[in-house]
């Protein structure tokens, strides 16, 4: 597992590497403002439609061999966004970026959860979460850096160390699956092809308790992109900012971000109910956001935008942690994937609105994503109600 996390670093570092720049090259090419949200809406998009499919094509394929693919996909639509001019075009490289992300995040879950014992499953979701949240933000740093002494220099790199990724995957990991099915047939493939037909497979699981709590992973990732996509264009565009900065700001939150969740994460996760404190967390985050955006100065915004993020690197190990002890073993696999869609799915509509809203003001994202932080919370407390109730029944029974 260390040396899967050590994969995970690397890869989640050169996944960010084209996010401080995707400003300069929507204000360089002359796009309008709305194309920062819908770009990234764009890949999403893709992701959401296609997480459930890979999900379920990890019952039959290994985790490494998806983890290759995906990666080395995610490589090419990522070189043909670094050489889109067009809105079109710009659109189509983040459909197939999209595609192929999906499969990323997904077996990545599905590998932590299925080469983990039980009593340490919660610890390692912790850890692969802090992992893609640390090294995102140097990722960010390193790209920021690139970005400025060339564009296409951080796609190139980001494209080198996305294929570098895949391999290691692939040869270093072990086989999270020992009963597979040894062939499917060509009808089976193509109904597990269709992304709308894999939804289907949430039947399988689907409860009111599971109901109400991706209601609250929509409400936290809707939130958290509609926030940070603003953010990365709201710095440049009213601040003046260049990618570096960017960069730096966010490695300086990445190492908070571990502080964070190497102490009040895993304290919440081993010691607490995970539910409960999950509530705390989004209504403190909610705070910060809504105290982030009151004044016109530059350090009470990033201050507070430390804290923000700081409690969303919090939030989604927990949250994460709950839907996976919340998943029967045997569907642990397209409850993940299905988990990663309604992330996906929240991405796409909080990147998007964050977009179209930020001509009525460039404030209006971060109100809204405020307003998302709260429903979350108190669908995180219908949950708690609910599971009380659940568990009292079956204690009577």
């Amino acid at each position: 597992m260390l040396g899967f996390f050590m994969i995970v670093c690397l890869q989640s570092m050169a996944a960010n590497f084209a996010h401080p720049v995707t400003p300069t090259i929507i204000q360089n090419l002359g796009l309008g403002d709305y194309m920062f949200g819908l770009a990234f809406a764009g890949m999403a998009g893709t992701s959401f439609l296609f997480s459930p499919f890979w999900g379920r094509l990890a019952d039959y394929v290994q985790s490494r061999t998806i983890l290759l693919i995906c990666n080395l996909g995610y490589a090419l639509g990522q070189i043909l966004f670094s050489l889109g001019t067009t809105e079109v075009t710009i659109m189509m490289a983040r459909f197939v970026s999209g595609f192929f992300v999906g499969g990323v995040n997904v077996c990545m879950l599905t590998y932590t959860v299925n080469m983990s014992e039980p009593a340490r499953r919660g610890g390692n979701l912790t850890v692969q979460a802090t992992a893609v949240t640390v090294a995102g933000t140097f990722g960010y740093m390193i790209g920021g850096v690139l970005g400025e002494v060339s564009v296409n220099l951080a796609f190139g790199m980001q494209a080198l160390c996305l294929s570098l990724s895949a391999l290691l995957f692939f040869f270093l990991l072990k086989n999270d699956r020992t009963e597979r099915q040894k062939a499917i047939p060509l009808g089976q493939v193509a109904r597990k092809a269709n992304p709308f037909a894999a939804f289907m497979s949430a039947g399988q699981f689907m409860t009111t308790l599971f109901a109400v709590l991706f209601s609250v992973v929509f409400m936290v990732n809707f939130a958290f992109t509609a926030y940070d996509q603003c953010f990365n264009y709201y710095i440049k565009d009213q601040f003046g900012f260049s990618s570096m900065y960017n960069g730096f700001i966010k490695a300086a939150i990445g190492l908070i971000s571990l502080l964070a969740n190497m102490t009040l994460c895993m304290y919440i996760i081993r010691k607490t109910d995970a539910a409960r404190s999950e509530v705390k967390v989004l209504f403190v985050s909610a705070l910060a956001l809504f105290g982030a955006i009151l004044g016109d100065a530059v350090v009470p915004f990033i201050l507070l935008t430390v804290v923000y993020l700081s409690m969303n690197a919090v939030s989604v190990p927990v949250l994460q942690s709950v839907v996976a002890d919340g998943a029967p073993q045997e569907k642990s696999n397209i409850v993940m994937g299905f988990y990663n869609a309604i992330r996906s799915f929240g991405q796409v509509c909080g990147a998007a609105f964050a977009g179209f809203v930020y001509s009525a003001g460039p404030k209006v994202p971060f109100l809204w994503a405020g307003v998302a932080l709260i429903l979350g919370g108190l669908g995180t407390v219908l949950y708690i109600i609910l599971s009380n109730r659940r568990n009292s029944t079956c204690g009577k029974a």
